[in-house]
């Protein structure tokens, strides 16, 4: 029986002149195991005496679960938008909520959830973005015809800084003691201010040319003609073939 139907013939039973006793053992003898214990009995039976008319549950008073509600919530999208990285204690302060209401509505309502960025190569423009999804269904579309002629075509080229330091042999950094004196010591050497700028060629086959920037010079047209040229030399020795198929060739810095 629902708490109400319990309550309702409790109030039967009273009305009729029963004590508590006599409706325990009259409701035991006829629900048995979903009789209402001896001192819920006791305790309906005393409410009604009191005066209590209702078999509902009463209203119990503390604080109404208001903070959660639709104008509060425009408050939390609004700040959240202006900007996404506040923390949920400084949007409970500035909206006036608690932590577990504004907790309630980002994840809730606004179905939301706290993540970390994801480091990309490059910031787009819109016009660069509409370009690669404008070349992106015509490679798709080369790929789909012959996949595995498509991978072997393809060349890629990127650069890079190499910092780099010439170590000293154990031999050049021997040098005299006394028995008694300490080992000299030897510090590992930190990388130096000198780089070298560094061009890698590279296939599905692996590294097809790799090219060092001479110190002082710098990437122009016609170092960059000159070294495509090797690269088309190198393709020539090493990929026999790759060169008569077409190269589809691709600059990791290229907008595109």
């Amino acid at each position: 029986m629902e708490k109400q139907e319990v309550r309702a013939v409790i109030k039967y039973f009273y009305c009729k002149g029963l004590i508590p006793q006599e409706i325990f053992t009259d409701m035991k003898e006829t629900l048995g195991e979903s009789a209402p214990a001896y001192s819920t009995v006791t305790k309906r039976y005393a409410e009604f005496k009191r005066g209590r008319s209702s078999c509902e549950d009463s209203q119990r008073c503390g604080r109404p679960s208001t903070a959660v509600n639709k104008a509060t919530a425009e408050k939390v999208n609004k700040l959240v938008m202006n900007d996404r990285r506040l923390s949920v204690d400084f949007i409970a302060e500035s909206v006036g909520i608690s932590i577990g209401s504004a907790h309630s509505i980002l994840r809730e309502n606004m179905m939301m959830k706290k993540v970390s960025a994801r480091w990309v190569p490059r910031m787009l423009s819109d016009v660069q973005k509409a370009d690669r999804a404008e070349t992106s269904p015509s490679l798709l579309s080369l790929f789909n015809e012959n996949p595995d002629n498509f991978i072997s075509r393809y060349v890629t080229v990127d650069e890079t800084w190499l910092h780099h330091f010439d170590p000293e042999s154990k031999v050049q950094s021997m040098a005299w003691k006394h028995v008694t004196s300490p080992p000299p010591r030897k510090f590992r050497v930190v990388v130096s201010a000198r780089k070298v700028m560094v061009t890698v060629f590279w296939d599905a086959d692996g590294i097809v040319l790799i090219d060092y920037l001479e110190h002082g010079s710098t990437i122009i047209g016609t170092y960059y003609a000159d070294l495509i040229g090797k690269c088309r030399a190198a393709l020539k020795e090493k990929r026999r073939g790759k060169l008569r198929r077409g190269v589809l060739f691709h600059q990791d810095n290229a907008l595109l």
